[in-house]
């Protein structure tokens, strides 16, 4: 999106700091409140405003390991795969992907034995799902 329009610079802040009052959204976007409220509904309303989340730094979070898990999946079984993947609870967000893997997901766990169990009894269980690829995060550089 465009930085230089309303829609690029309100984007541009809260992308920044999703945390973000009105008023300091306004004055980082150089527009008024009323007008940072329209397009915050209109954005949230068009589904490009999907949510707002916490960056985590792992390593600092006791009691829980977080991997990135790249997931290939039989292309027949696509839409089955998903929904069920999208309803574990260990699996915090899911990501088609154009790389390496047809699909990335964040899987929470409370360590990281508890992590492979996830991708060993649910993940892989899931009839479709042909592999899949654990990548640990360790620390948040940025």
């Amino acid at each position: 999106m465009e930085s230089t329009s309303t829609e690029g610079r309100i984007l541009a802040v809260l992308e920044d700091d999703a945390k973000a009052s009105y008023a300091e959204i306004a004055d980082r976007a150089g527009v008024s409140k009323p007008t940072v409220r329209k397009y915050i509904n209109k954005l949230e309303d068009d589904g490009v405003i999907i949510g707002y989340s916490a960056d985590i730094d792992p390593k600092k979070l006791t009691g829980q390991s977080i991997a990135m898990v790249g997931i290939e999946v039989a292309s027949e079984r696509y839409v089955e795969v998903t929904r069920a993947l999208k309803a574990l609870e260990s699996v915090e967000s899911l990501y088609t992907s154009s790389g390496d893997h047809m699909l990335m997901a964040e899987v929470r766990a409370s360590d990281g034995d508890a992590l492979g169990g996830v991708i060993s009894d649910e993940i892989l269980s899931i009839d479709g799902v042909t592999a899949a690829h654990p990548s640990f995060l360790q620390e948040r550089l940025k």
